[in-house]
């Protein structure tokens, strides 16, 4: 993501340290890890000062975090308006 404000970064790291535990489906935490960072200030960054990595167990868990789960629409809430353009989303099946 590209955030100006370092206090909305703080926000944002502190927030997704907690979502694999405050998302629920069906009552029940499906994140298996939820982490953000912050970038290096590097030109390669290019302008991207947040690093965001979700992880699920299936791509059904990622369609329902992005429509429906309640605490993601928290965290676009939170965000609105702060963010320099639309996020870099790199999607992708790997081992954990």
């Amino acid at each position: 993501f590209k955030v100006a404000e370092p206090a909305h970064i703080e926000e944002a790291i502190k927030r997704y340290s907690t979502l694999s535990q405050d998302a629920k489906k069906s009552g029940t935490p499906y994140i298996i890890t939820a982490s953000a960072s912050p970038t290096h200030s590097d030109p390669r960054s290019q302008g991207y000062t947040l690093v965001v990595r979700t992880v699920f167990e299936s791509k059904d868990d990622m369609d329902y975090y992005d429509n429906e789960c309640a605490a993601h629409v928290e965290i676009k809430a939170m965000f609105k308006g702060k963010l320099g353009g639309p996020p870099l989303m790199v999607y992708m099946d790997m081992e954990r």
